[in-house]
């Protein structure tokens, strides 16, 4: 596991087309920004087995189909 530490409006970029942005540092709570392209499933780490089993019967949906629930709107 990489560790960083990131102050507000410093990015981290991953690939060619993730970038994650701290947007807000408040207490022991840390929001960042995501910016993914559409068909990149992003779930928070608590939900990925609700996700998982959402996804599971509906695999051949198109992204644009997905529920609200496991994709992220920009």
């Amino acid at each position: 596991m990489l560790v960083l530490s990131r102050k507000i409006g410093e990015k981290l970029i991953i690939g060619d087309n993730i970038t994650v942005v701290v947007s807000k540092i408040a207490g022991n709570r840390v929001t960042l920004g995501i910016e993914a392209p559409g068909d990149v499933r992003i779930v928070r780490g608590e939900l990925e087995p609700h996700a998982k089993a959402e996804l599971a019967p509906s695999r051949d949906r198109r992204p644009a189909e997905a529920s609200p629930a496991t994709t992220l709107a920009k």
